[in-house]
């Protein structure tokens, strides 16, 4: 894979991470609704956007057929569990008031994301990038060590975030973005209606219950979700799984800053400390991509 093969899928990956890191701000919008009906609403109307696409350009038909690929379908299913998981774990960790722990856990995926790529997909780490890896992993102990207790929602997060983006590198270039993210929404459209259904019965939905500015907010995380997964799907099956868990590290320093500058939750010594070191790796991660390119 040459280089300049990889520049669209870099600036997709780039773009998919920035506004990742702003998505906090988005759920404080939402005010009072709750975990639950927020993720069944991001399955619901994702679904929705992507089926809107395949239809305006015309791959509603050959998408469908790719339903006949026993092994797409499979991969499909695994990926909408593992983004299912992923998405409610970091609703609820946003919802209340743990997002550094959020955040946490996305300074960790990329070391999950790193070694997935070594560990399966036999790819190859150059030195300032092994020193890169062991920078961060630094950083995550001593933000571990600093936070005072096991963050299980910042496994969780890592952890089926690294394998979601593994599973779409397994996709390859067999599907584009928009049908792989389709798929994962139509097998967790179920889990969303019981949801919704569930939060209706118990008096709790929000989205249509007369307050205008809040469902069409509820509505619009279609798109809000939709786009930079859809983004992060195409440079997953364009560039090593090696490159994509360094790029991870925008989203969680994003996501760090609205937590202890707007949530105003606390930061002690100890996360500043790794918050540093994170960035001295991406420094040598940065140079080594320079030299790399300058030859």
């Amino acid at each position: 894979m040459v280089a300049s093969n990889r520049t669209p899928g870099v600036i997709a990956g780039l773009s998919s991470y920035f506004l990742w890191g702003f998505l906090p701000l988005y759920f404080i919008l939402l005010g009072t609704t709750g975990p639950w009906e927020i993720v069944s609403w991001r399955i619901v109307w994702s679904l929705v956007f992507c089926v809107g696409i395949l239809a305006t350009t015309k791959q509603l038909g050959p998408s469908l057929a790719l339903l006949k690929n026993t092994r797409f379908v499979w991969l499909t299913m695994l990926a909408g569990v593992l983004i299912y998981l992923n998405w409610q774990f970091y609703i609820i960790a946003n919802l209340t008031g743990r997002v550094l722990e959020g955040s946490l856990g996305y300074f960790i995926n990329p070391l999950v994301t790193i070694v997935l790529g070594v560990l399966v997909l036999g790819e190859k780490l150059r030195p300032l990038q092994w020193v890169a890896m062991g920078l961060a992993a630094i950083a995550v102990v001593i933000i571990i060590v600093g936070y005072g207790e096991v963050p299980w929602l910042s496994f969780i997060l890592a952890g089926s975030f690294g394998a979601y983006g593994l599973v779409k590198n397994r996709l390859g270039g067999k599907l584009t973005a928009t049908q792989s993210l389709t798929f994962e929404t139509v097998w967790l459209l179920p889990v969303a209606i019981v949801l919704i259904v569930i939060e209706s019965l118990s008096g709790n939905l929000n989205f249509g219950d007369g307050n205008v500015g809040q469902t069409a907010l509820l509505a619009l995380l279609g798109p809000v979700t939709a786009i930079p997964l859809l983004l992060f799907g195409f440079a997953a099956s364009k560039v090593p799984m090696s490159w994509m868990g360094f790029m991870q590290y925008i989203a969680p320093t994003l996501q760090f800053v609205i937590g202890a500058f707007v949530m105003h939750e606390p930061m002690p010594a100890a996360r500043w400390i790794g918050f540093i070191l994170v960035w001295i790796g991406l420094l040598a991660l940065t140079l080594d991509l320079t030299r790399r390119k300058a030859r």
